[in-house]
């Protein structure tokens, strides 16, 4: 299994949880693969890799799909989680350099990954292998939810569309998008206080059980080329969505 952004939190979260299971092998990706708590993590598991991988760059992502391939043999599990959101203001005056950083994380960087891992990944023993892209209810366009944040949420509709291609021209890839609620990580706090909010409402252990339950058992019948929400919430507030799956 391949996890990007794995250093810190929904990622780490999710690569500390993955990490408990047995007959799991995780390369966890992130720009700075020495960084204390992937040292940590690694430590204290033996099945955890942390690996050079930087959201956009051609070489880290072969580099690193190399490594899993000297290492482990195969591939079976990308989650693609790393991404930013950094800007919050109207289009009006958005510089147009945050739009250029964004999708190159954000959208770039699911194409760099997936180019790069694709001939591993398809391969895999399974007959089943996942993609799944952790995105946010801020792309969905038909449930819009104003947060002035539109650099980040133009380049996560953009890779959803991507989930949407990559599920249609390859018959045994279960790609699916899930959006991992508001979490209360560093990102997900600034996008908080930016708009009025003390601190982003789901916790990093809500959100990677909700991300995982869609990945565990995933099948390309009932799951490939689908938005999922990591948990309904109804009655909610307003940017809470009340249904499994997150309308485009």
């Amino acid at each position: 299994m391949t996890l990007s952004g794995a250093n810190r939190g929904i990622g780490y979260g999710l690569a500390a949880t993955l990490a408990a299971r047995p007959n799991t092998v995780i390369f966890a990706g992130a720009r700075d693969p020495a960084a204390q708590s992937l040292k940590d993590l690694a430590a204290k598991h033996s099945n955890v890799h942390p690996v050079k991988l930087t959201s956009g760059d051609k070489a880290d992502n072969e580099a690193a799909m190399a490594e899993i391939q000297r290492t482990a043999g195969q591939l079976d599990v990308i989650i693609a989680n790393a991404g930013i959101s950094k800007q919050y203001g109207p289009v009006a005056t958005v510089d147009l350099s945050e739009f250029r950083d964004h999708f190159e994380v954000n959208t770039l960087g699911v194409i760099v990954l997936f180019q790069a891992a694709h001939k591993l990944l398809l391969a895999s023993p399974t007959g089943s292998p996942i993609l799944a892209y952790i995105s946010t209810g801020a792309g969905s366009i038909s449930a819009y939810y104003h947060l002035s944040a539109c650099a980040y949420g133009t380049s996560k509709a953009a890779a959803n569309f991507l989930v949407k291609v990559l599920d249609a021209e390859n018959p045994s890839l279960i790609a699916m998008a899930i959006h991992p609620g508001w979490v209360a990580t560093d990102m997900g706090n600034l996008g908080a206080t930016s708009n009025g909010l003390p601190q982003a409402p789901v916790t990093v252990e809500d959100s990677v059980a909700g991300v995982l339950s869609h990945i565990d058992g995933a099948t390309k019948e009932k799951s490939s080329g689908r938005f999922w929400n990591f948990k309904a919430v109804k009655d909610g507030m307003p940017w809470d969505i009340a249904t499994e799956e997150v309308p485009w």
